[in-house]
């Protein structure tokens, strides 16, 4: 147990835990972003994640500099765009997989078809890096000190 002591202080998430997590999710989004950069501007839907990735490298330089408290809202907000736009994509690469397939096979159907629409050409879970990146941006603003409430607040004055 004295090893996860240097993860954890009394308010919950100690302030290492939290530039390592930072550090995470600045590396994954640069990734992802360069990754998408290479095959996803087809038409304006692929551009959101780009555009997200891209404001979410520079909200989580600005929290590594200065966690302030409209910082970490903002970067909280961004981070519940992340999961939504994860989610859509998830909907939209199935949508267009099962497009696909049923114009090559109208009569398809039954668990051949989920298969084929889950391994078709747009993959179908890549999307959910998105969803993973959100969670773990959550995870970074988690038990910041910005974010805690003043004592007076607390008691109501």
């Amino acid at each position: 147990m004295k090893s996860l002591n240097r993860f954890l202080d009394r308010r919950g998430l100690s302030p290492m835990w939290r530039r390592l997590a930072l550090g995470l999710f600045l590396l994954g989004c640069g990734g992802t972003a360069a990754e998408l950069l290479l095959e996803h501007f087809e038409d304006p839907w692929q551009w959101t994640p780009i555009v997200l990735l891209g404001l979410g490298i520079v909200a989580g330089a600005l929290l590594a500099l200065r966690a302030t408290r409209g910082r970490l809202r903002v970067f909280q907000l961004l981070m519940g765009l992340y999961l939504c736009a994860g989610g859509l994509g998830v909907y939209l690469h199935l949508k267009s997989n099962m497009e696909f397939e049923m114009e090559m096979n109208p009569a398809a159907g039954g668990f051949d078809l989920i298969m084929k629409v889950f391994m078709g050409a747009m993959p179908a879970l890549a999307p959910g890096q998105m969803m993973q990146m959100g969670l773990l941006g959550l995870l970074v603003a988690l038990g910041r000190p910005a974010l805690a409430r003043p004592e007076s607040l607390d008691k109501g004055e």
